[in-house]
């Protein structure tokens, strides 16, 4: 998650009116090093969109001040580089769930093994190709093996933690909380990852576009493998995958998802996952356990949890080629 720039402003534009009493806005503004969206039906709300806005970029400020490796200030930081925190109900949030999620995954997904994506150049420094011995040194004295489920002892071993696999899912989940709080059932919430629920301004369920996942394409929607639609429930829709942040040295690409169990790059021909779940920060870790396991494991796991829909794109023979699940609603 990077620095949030809070020079925000609050653009309220109505999407669409209807003799149903349907009335959409846009909330928008700059989070998480870059822009976020918030879609919504103001049916029935009667908060006024000021007040929303504001309180969504509150939202997002907190977010950034507890949770955010790159602002220095947050609680995060500050825990990371010795200090001893207070932490606040966002941060025992997460850490929880994380830790839920580690056991879930059998390790696959572990916060707390944030040196080693530092140590490769894909967590808060620009380090990279460690030797074997710097990252056996490393995993000795990291991951959620050393913790426990409780946050307050877990400080005791002063860990070393990265949120980067959750935190904008998370990031969806606590804005979309809060638009329930008030009343909101139809909504996109598009924070880098997405949660949906109901309709859009046409009155049709949610379509979301699923990128290429071709190295360069750097620009969200700019080529789409396919396209998703809802089917109007609540979901959390998040695409992970090894396209945009990778570097080549002596012919060789080393991708961001380093799998935390033997604490290398991964090196499957799983090219990107994209993962439909009840809440968005299920489907971000799970996004992530996948490009972790890679293409037989994720498509196995996918079709034993049915409360998961999965879309998985890879390399066969140097042809892209894509598997999704029975109730994944795709149109290429």
């Amino acid at each position: 998650m990077k620095k949030i720039y809070l020079i925000v402003s609050l653009i309220c534009v109505f999407l669409l009116s209807s003799c149903d009493g349907r009335r959409y806005i846009v909330l928008s503004g700059y989070a998480q090093g870059g822009t976020y969206a918030v879609k919504m039906n103001m049916k029935g709300v009667t908060e006024k969109e000021a007040v929303i806005q504001a309180k969504v970029d509150s939202l997002l400020v907190l977010i950034d001040n507890t949770l955010s490796g790159y602002n220095k200030g947050s609680l995060l930081s500050r825990m990371n580089a010795g200090e001893q925190i207070e932490p606040n109900d966002m941060f025992r949030d997460i850490y929880e769930k994380s830790y839920r999620i580690w056991e879930e995954t059998g390790g696959a997904v572990d916060v707390a093994s944030g040196p080693l994506f530092d140590a490769w150049g894909f967590g808060f420094t620009t380090d990279s190709l460690p030797s074997d011995e710097t990252i056996a040194g490393i995993m000795e004295s990291c991951g959620m093996d050393r913790l426990t489920s409780s946050l307050d002892a877990s400080l005791e071993l002063h860990p070393k933690l990265n949120f980067n696999a959750i935190a904008q899912g998370y990031s969806c989940d606590v804005i979309a909380g809060y638009l329930h709080s008030i009343g909101v059932k139809d909504m996109l919430v598009d924070i880098g990852e997405i949660y949906c629920e109901g309709l859009n301004p046409s009155g049709k369920p949610w379509s979301i576009g699923v990128d290429r996942p071709e190295d360069g394409n750097n620009t969200p929607g700019a080529q789409l493998s396919g396209v998703w639609t809802s089917d109007g429930g609540y979901h959390g829709v998040v695409t992970s995958g090894n396209y945009r942040k990778f570097y080549i040295r002596d012919g060789r690409k080393y991708a961001h998802t380093i799998d935390p169990r033997s604490g290398q790059p991964v090196s499957h021909n799983l090219l990107s996952a994209t993962i439909i779940a009840p809440d968005a920060t299920t489907a971000d870790a799970i996004a992530t356990y996948c490009m972790v396991i890679g293409l037989d494991q994720a498509r196995e796991f996918i079709l034993g949890d049915s409360a998961l829909e999965g879309y998985l794109i890879y390399d066969e023979d140097g042809q892209m080629s894509s598997w999704s699940s029975p109730g994944f609603n795709i149109s290429e």
